[in-house]
Parts: C-alpha cells; structure tokens; sequence
C-alpha cells in the first residue's frame, strides 16, 4: 500500500516528443534561413576559380588571404567605427525618450492621452520609404547630409514607435500601491520615476535597446539617400560599394559580407532570450 501511494503521489514524466513532421519542417526552416549565411561565410575562404568550378562546394584547399585583406584594410574598421556610433547614438536617444514617453502615458491621466498613445501606435505602420523624400529636405535644410547626425536622428524617430508600444505595459503593471508608498516616504514623481520605475522595467528596456541597435546596425535604406562620402559610410553601404569596386573579385566580396554581418549575429543570439523575455513581458503586461 505505501508504495502505491508513493507511486501515485509521484508526478508523471511527460515523454512526448512531437510530431516528426513538425521537426522535420523546422529543420527546413533552419536549413532555408542558415544556407545563405553559411554559403556567404564558407565562400569567403575560396578563390574566384573555385567558386566558377564549382559555385556550392566546399573550400579546397582553404583561402585566408581575403578575411585578412578585408581586416588589414582601413575601410572595413572605419565602417565598423560608424555603424557603431550610429548604433549606440541610436540606441540611447530611443530608450531615453522612449521611457519618457512612456512613463507619461502609462503612469498619468490626461486629456489627449489616448491620442497620444495611437499617434505613436500608428507610427508602427508608417514606413520610412514613404518619408524619405520630405526626410532628406528636412536633415538638407538642417545641414546634416553626409553626416551620422543625419542618420541618428530619424533612426531615434522611427524607433520611438515600437519602443512606447513595449514599454507602456511595463510601466502600467507597476502597482499603484508601490508609488503610493513611495509617496508615504516623501519620494518625488521623480525620485520614483528613477528608483523604482526603470528598474522594474529593465527587461523591457533591454529588448527596446537590442532592437533599436540591430535595427540601426543594418539600416540601408536611409544611409543610402543621406550619405554620399564614403568617409561616413557604415557597413551596409560599405557593403554595397565594396561589391561594386571589387565586382570581379567574388571571393572578396563574399568575406567583407560575412564579416559585415557576423556582429549583428552575435549581438542577437547573445541577447536573444532577452529579447523574447521583454516582448513576453509587454504581451503580459
């Protein structure tokens, strides 16, 4: 009897592994999304002749010199230095006003404010490629074409959107009775704000923040129409003049891709439950 209680009392293992056929289509997917990235890499080590030969075999034998042309140049790190500065420039101006913003429309009551909040939902569904035109006259007119200035700038604005509609359901689910305390305490709006109110949204910051930089990292389409001189160019455009300058040199040109888009892949997969956290975290909220 005691060991049919036991048994009984003991949980049960859940064994089921799934269907075959949803794994087999999720290694497709993989296959499907992982086959470029690791054609691009893989034909970075070859020569032209080997990639003529045969476009889809292995590197044999290995090439290095065109990773260690790219890396001993000064093109690739200057555009890695601007990618950086507009990533990171990007990524604070986005956050800091975002949770600005945010904090207002998720912790006060006004008159406007749920016009506000759909002003800036309605943002998600404006895309850049409609405001391009009036964009350029505006950083022309503000005499910040050809600068990173003039790239920052708009990549703050149309990151804003999505960075309120994350971080209104943070700041929304902090409970009332924790500010009330605070106030008990003779804590200022302010003092709360900065004590108890970013750190509870720290998740939540975080995914705004990996977004706002990747999305600033891989931006080309603005860069495209602001920059001109190849001294401010970042690394998609980089990319795009790379190609044109070394058409014939396929190889190369497969190496400076590759290592153009290795850190956007290794800052994402590093901070990719942080991302999936935040975004559970807003649905939640």
């Amino acid at each position: 009897m005691a060991t049919l209680s036991a048994a009984r009392r003991r949980p049960r293992r859940d064994t089921r592994w799934g269907s075959p056929i949803v794994y087999l289509v999720a290694l497709m997917l993989i296959g499907l999304m992982l086959g470029p990235v690791i054609y691009i890499i893989l034909g970075g080590f070859r020569t032209n002749s080997q990639i003529t030969v045969d476009p889809a075999g292995l590197p044999s034998p290995w090439v290095f010199s065109n990773y260690t042309d790219v890396l001993g140049g000064e093109t690739f790190w200057r555009q890695v230095t601007n990618s950086t500065i507009a990533a990171v420039a990007t990524t604070v101006g986005v956050v800091t006003l975002g949770v600005m913003a945010s904090y207002v429309l998720a912790r006060y009551k006004f008159r406007g404010r749920g016009a506000m909040y759909a002003l800036f939902a309605s943002g998600l569904m404006f895309p850049i490629t409609v405001a391009i035109t009036p964009l350029y006259i505006l950083v022309k007119n503000l005499g910040l074409v050809n600068t990173l200035p003039g790239v920052i700038l708009p990549q703050i604005a149309f990151g804003l959107p999505t960075t309120v509609i994350i971080l209104v359901p943070f700041l929304q689910a902090i409970p009332k009775e924790i500010e009330e305390a605070a106030a008990i305490d003779r804590c200022s709006r302010l003092g709360f704000f900065w004590r108890m109110a970013l750190p509870l949204s720290v998740p939540g910051l975080i995914t705004t923040g990996i977004l706002a930089f990747i999305g600033s990292w891989n931006s080309y389409l603005l860069p495209l129409f602001l920059l001109n001189d190849q001294e401010a160019f970042t690394l998609p455009l980089g990319v795009q003049a790379f190609a044109s300058q070394y058409s014939v040199d396929t190889a190369k040109v497969l190496a400076f891709t590759s290592l153009s888009m290795i850190p956007a892949l290794v800052f994402f997969s590093l901070f990719e439950r942080r991302i999936v956290g935040g975004l559970t975290g807003a649905l939640k909220g």
